[in-house]
């Protein structure tokens, strides 16, 4: 099985949330379309470590596979679908 790595940064749990409730959501779409591709959800709290990827801590952002792919918001389902979807098309 082959896996996406997506990073939630976001200083507060009320900012990660959203954003991870849809990308459980995602990973059921992705089920019916590449059933051997699961997303690793990784949430990052520390300010120092949202440092590393991204000046913008008051807000959050989301990494996928490594790239910093919305900074400063919580992008919708659909956004999120796109993006995985592309990772999803260059592993397999």
């Amino acid at each position: 099985m082959k896996s996406i790595p997506v990073k939630i940064l976001g200083y507060k749990r009320s900012q990660r949330y959203p954003i991870k409730r849809i990308l459980i959501q995602v990973q059921k779409d992705l089920d019916e379309r590449h059933p051997q591709i699961q997303i690793e959800i990784e949430e990052i709290s520390s300010a120092d470590e949202i440092l590393r990827y991204t000046p913008v801590i008051t807000f959050p952002s989301l990494m996928v596979a490594g790239k910093l792919v919305c900074i400063g918001r919580a992008p919708d389902k659909m956004e999120i679908l796109a993006w995985i979807e592309k990772e999803a098309q260059i592993l397999t």
